[in-house]
C-alpha cells in the first residue's frame, strides 16, 4: 500500500531511541521516552490560501526534523510505525550536513 498525505500533513519515521540509560541500566520499551526527531517520508501538496492558490510545504521527504513531544498521530503503514502530523507541528529542520562537519 502506498500512502500519500493530504493538504499540509507530513509522514515522519521517528528516530530510534537509545536502549540504555547513561548509567548502563536497560530501560524497558514502555518506560523509554520517545525521540522527538525523525525523518520525513512523505509530504502533502500544501494548503490553499483564501484566493485558492496552493502554498507548498517548507519540509520535503528526506529532511530530518524536530517535533513536539505529543505531536502527531501514530499509525502503522506497511508494518512500519510512523507519525502523521500537520506541518505546523514541526518545529524545525535539522541540518545534518552541519552536524557531519562538526563530527569529522
Amino acid at each position: 500500500m502506498k500512502f500519500r498525505p493530504l493538504h499540509d500533513r507530513v509522514v515522519i519515521r521517528r528516530a530510534e531511541g537509545d536502549i540504555k540509560s547513561k548509567g548502563g541500566i536497560i530501560i524497558p520499551d514502555n518506560a523509554k521516552e520517545k525521540p522527538q526527531q525523525g525523518e520525513v517520508l512523505a509530504v502533502g501538496p500544501g494548503t490553499r490560501d483564501e484566493s485558492g492558490k496552493l502554498i507548498p510545504l517548507d519540509v520535503k521527504a528526506g529532511d530530518t526534523v524536530l517535533f513536539g513531544k505529543w505531536s502527531g498521530t501514530e499509525v502503522k503503514i506497511d508494518g512500519a510505525d510512523v507519525l502523521i502530523m500537520k506541518e505546523a507541528d514541526v518545529m524545525g529542520i535539522v541540518d545534518t550536513r552541519e552536524a557531519a562537519k562538526k563530527a569529522a
